[in-house]
């Protein structure tokens, strides 16, 4: 079939010979992509099929019954092979309510422009009245434009879609007895899952074991507050799901506590897989600069009809031919619009988005790219931000002896030395320890690092933890919370006889909770808490270990759990470091060299707070939490500035501190992982969330997620939220400064009485082949090292503001009137032909050189970053080639109407077109040396 088609090709005259191989070469391109995006493979087995009924009455069974009618073991869960196959199955957990954008779509989006259509129409009205070599070139050079929109775009949503694939949900789960964390997309019904406190559930599920589990269903059943669960069966079959308290639901969120979940649904077969209407995002709206852009856009396609119109009247008048001088008027308001800004800037944005990822930075929103140039604060959570979050104990103080612990992290190599003599015996301050503990470790962790490191330092005693919790079963737990500053668990010994309570928390606050041990002396109480103090000194963590024994008998399950926390026995001070990362405070430093101040907020004690800032460079005022409270909101703001440490501070404060500097005028980026930080995330105006150790609901709330939980992560996000929006600045300067340089070009041609410098195809060509590429090359131009040392940017600021636009219209301006100088003089010694070939050629160079001016505005532009864009090079030497082969290629000469140019010619118009960048750094340099007077 190609065969003939060349063959009908060559038969026919050169310019629609070649449009025709094009055009054919176009379409089996344009078939082989839509081929390989419509083709699917068969899946392997029928997804529909489901394990079980899906209206199983799962709330009125039983836990046993419920894990048998799933066959799924209550402590092992799911084998690896059972869990595969039953993937194959049901299919992967997923909603899929919401299909990507086809191919066939993206490419047909490109023709929605209202200019694209009336040049389509002008080719059809060429061809109609015999101009059909017009109008091919206007059709070819249409979808020569739509091939490179379709292909950014293309870019963009893979670039979008592999960051959502970064954001996928992962869940905990227990199969063959072993507990790992998978993609929650692996869950199978039968799987059993370990949720706590911010994890969103990742399936529906019956409830197999819970401690004071509350779960949040507003996005289900439109509660508003969270809900109390528990595991036992109900015995009414038509309860609405608010009221299955045995049961938990996809998508919605754990607010307290944590429990085992038997997987009962996924995917599309959950409660809020069924309702559709649920499950309808609306298309997030464009940002602040798109919309500045799309403004401009509209403005400038009003003074470009205008102008259009007057010289397609004036040329009327003149009596010239109205088609010509129709294409001319068409073409020239097609190149004075940038109707491609505002798609430009979303490619930019999802392309800079796709970058940053790569560097452990997922930007969630692309209005949060623009926001990160203009951030002034950022407020950082202490822990596993600015310090490596691999909590280590290194001493503790039991019995009246101090001990020291040594080894690395995690590792359970290291030795236990005590520095008054040999060790006592310390089963009884490691097993409180190891009971009060939700983490599980073997050799990395899985759960709080804190409570890991407790763990390690039992493996270093030689304790086999494992032992001692099937030894003693939990029956009871009170989880953390900032509020009470202690954790409490509760266990049974395998007689049924003893119920042990161990408790672990803020020293301060376990002491007041302790009689024995510290007898009535006040001299004993204060010895410990100069002990704490002497720790936390040192930058380290300290928590106290209590535990009580008592009757079982004496215990009440449904009874107030705090009331069994007196009389407590006190057991041993623990001091845990977590060290700061090395890069954290050289990535400080380069923040306050960008003007933006770092603010410390953690939990952790005054003293320990202090020595880290210290070691990290933060210098400034520490404020702690009990002094937060007693300030109201205005004198909190008086003093924002000065403070750089928060010590002791709550969650829920963190709300109050990015008020705070809101009311000073500050842009606040905020750093969290907790549940309670999800308002402070969402107050401040970019909301970062750890990506390793953070929580659901905070990822969630936050506008970036750091996927390394680094704070240097966050300076190099920073950085490149700078660098994309000055790449931008650029791409509109460069493609502003042709558009504005082509309209008064034409119209000073017309004003003056001059040939008309470019025909509608030389315009198209101009404006889509000859500006696109280079212009898009400078959105891939390297940062400069140098951006963190400017201050940031006012968000107040628009992109185009009056210098700049002033500026555009002075390199516009020189380019006319270079244009229109060649064009007058050799329009008096040579052919029409000749002189508006130089002029179309000198444009085109105008376009080459000016470019250079549009990559720096303040600063010269012969720097070390000029030649580092090769994209840039290789689209200015392919511009170069292609207007070459339009000047000297016959068939492209009648297509493009021009003729030969000398050697002269080319020195000549290269000679008129640097000008502008010899002109453009006289004045950079008079503007430097003005600036520089100023300041003296």
């Amino acid at each position: 079939m190609f065969e003939h088609i060349k063959t009908l090709s060559l038969a026919m005259p050169a310019p629609v010979g070649w449009l025709l191989l094009l055009v054919s070469f176009a379409l089996l391109l344009v078939g082989f992509l839509l081929g390989r995006y419509f083709y699917r493979p068969q899946p392997i087995a029928n997804k529909s099929a489901v394990l079980v009924p899906e209206s199983m009455p799962w709330h009125l069974l039983s836990i046993t019954h419920a894990s048998e009618a799933l066959k799924s073991h209550q402590t092992l869960g799911l084998t690896e092979l059972e869990a595969n196959k039953r993937l194959l199955m049901v299919g992967a957990n997923r909603l899929q309510t919401q299909r990507q954008k086809s191919l066939l779509s993206l490419f047909t989006a490109q023709f929605k422009s209202l200019l694209i259509l009336i040049l389509i129409l002008a080719a059809v009205v060429a061809a109609a009245i015999g101009d059909i070599k017009d109008g091919l070139v206007i059709v070819v050079v249409v979808f020569i434009n739509a091939f490179l929109g379709f292909y950014q775009e293309f870019q963009a949503e893979h670039s979008l879609a592999t960051l959502k694939k970064m954001l996928e949900l992962k869940a905990k789960l227990r199969r063959d007895g072993y507990v790992n964390q998978v993609a929650a997309e692996g869950l199978v019904p039968g799987d059993i899952i370990l949720v706590e406190a911010g994890d969103k559930l990742p399936a529906d599920g019956r409830i197999l074991t819970e401690h004071s589990l509350e779960v949040d269903e507003s996005s289900l059943t439109g509660e508003s507050l969270p809900v109390t669960k528990q595991s036992a069966p109900l015995e009414q079959v038509t309860l609405p799901l608010a009221e299955r308290s045995n049961m938990v639901y996809m998508n919605t969120t754990v607010t307290a506590g944590h429990a085992e979940i038997l997987v009962t649904a996924t995917g599309d077969h959950t409660e809020i897989g069924c309702l559709a209407r649920l499950l309808a995002q609306a298309e997030e709206s464009d940002t602040p600069l798109q919309q500045q852009l799309d403004s401009l856009a509209k403005r400038l396609a009003l003074v470009a009809l205008v102008v259009a119109s007057t010289l397609f009247s004036f040329a009327l008048f003149q009596g010239k031919p109205w088609m010509s001088t129709a294409f001319t008027a068409i073409a020239l308001a097609v190149a004075a619009i940038p109707e491609g800004l505002p798609a430009v800037v979303t490619v930019t944005l999802a392309l800079g988005m796709h970058r940053m990822a790569k560097q452990k930075a997922i930007i969630k929103r692309m209005a949060a790219v623009e926001t990160l140039g203009c951030t002034t604060v950022i407020c950082t959570d202490k822990t596993g931000t600015l310090t490596v979050n691999q909590m280590t104990v290194r001493q503790f103080y039991y019995q009246a002896k101090h001990y020291q612990v040594t080894g690395e992290g995690y590792q359970a190599q290291g030795e236990i030395q005590c520095s008054e003599g040999a060790c006592d015996d310390l089963s009884a301050l490691l097993q409180p320890l190891c009971l009060c503990n939700n983490s599980d470790w073997q050799n990395h962790s899985l759960g709080d690092p804190l409570e890991a490191a407790l763990l390690v330092l039992a493996e270093k005693a030689g304790m086999n933890y494992l032992s001692l919790t099937h030894n003693w079963l939990r029956v009871a737990e009170i989880p953390f919370a900032a509020s009470y500053k202690l954790m409490a668990t509760f266990h049974k010994d395998s007689t049924g006889h003893t119920l042990r309570i161990s408790v672990k928390g803020a020293p301060e606050v376990i002491l007041k909770r302790c009689v024995q041990a510290l007898g009535e002396s006040d001299f004993a109480c204060a010895r410990l808490l100069n002990e704490n103090t002497r720790m936390a000194a040192t930058g380290q963590r300290v928590i106290a270990v209590a535990q009580r024994e008592l009757a079982l008998n004496d215990y009440d399950a449904g009874g107030d759990l705090f009331a069994y926390l007196t009389d407590l026995t006190f057991v041993g001070l623990i001091s845990l470091i977590d060290p700061p990362r090395a890069e954290a405070s050289v990535a400080i430093k380069r923040c306050h060299q960008a003007g933006i101040a770092v603010k410390m907020i953690t939990g952790d004690q005054k003293v320990t707070a202090m020595a880290i800032a210290n070691e990290l460079g933060l210098q400034g005022d520490v404020l702690e939490g009990h002094e937060l409270a007693l300030m109201d909101d205005d004198t909190l703001a008086a003093c924002i500035n000065a403070v750089t440490v928060f010590a002791r501070t709550a969650p829920e404060q963190k709300v109050r501190i990015v008020n705070a500097l809101k009311q000073e005028g500050h842009i606040v980026a905020m750093t969290g992982d907790g549940v309670n930080d999800a308002a402070a995330l969402k107050t401040a105006d970019i909301g970062i969330a750890m990506g390793q150790i953070g929580t659901d609901v905070a990822k969630e709330a936050a506008e970036m997620i750091l996927t390394d939980d680094n704070f240097a992560t966050i300076t190099r996000a920073i950085q490149q939220g700078r660098g994309i929006y000055e790449n931008m600045v650029k791409f509109v300067r460069f493609q502003l400064a042709t558009n504005i340089g082509a309209m008064l070009t034409v119209g000073g041609a017309a004003i003056l009485g001059l040939p008309e410098p470019f025909t509608a195809v030389q315009l198209l060509w101009i404006n889509i082949i000859m500006d696109g590429p280079p212009a898009m090359s400078l959105a891939l131009d390297p940062q400069r090292e140098s951006t963190m040392n400017d201050a940031p940017r006012d968000p107040k600021s628009t992109i185009l503001s009056w210098t700049r636009f002033s500026n555009i219209c002075w390199l516009g301006t020189l380019m006319a009137l270079g244009t229109l100088t060649l064009l007058a003089i050799d329009a008096q010694h040579a052919k029409l032909s000749h002189a508006t070939t130089l002029a179309f050629t000198t444009f085109v160079l105008f376009q080459v050189v000016n470019v250079f001016n549009a990559r720096t505005e303040r600063h010269t532009t012969f720097n070390r970053y000029f030649f580092r864009n090769k994209t840039l090079w290789c689209a200015l030497l392919g511009v170069v080639l292609m207007q070459i082969t339009v000047v000297y290629w016959p068939e492209a000469q009648a297509l493009f109407h021009t003729q030969r140019l000398t050697l002269q010619d080319w020195c000549l118009a290269s000679a008129i077109a640097s000008s502008i960048l010899v002109i453009e750094e006289l004045r950079k340099q008079i503007a430097r040396g003005l600036r520089r007077h100023l300041r003296l």
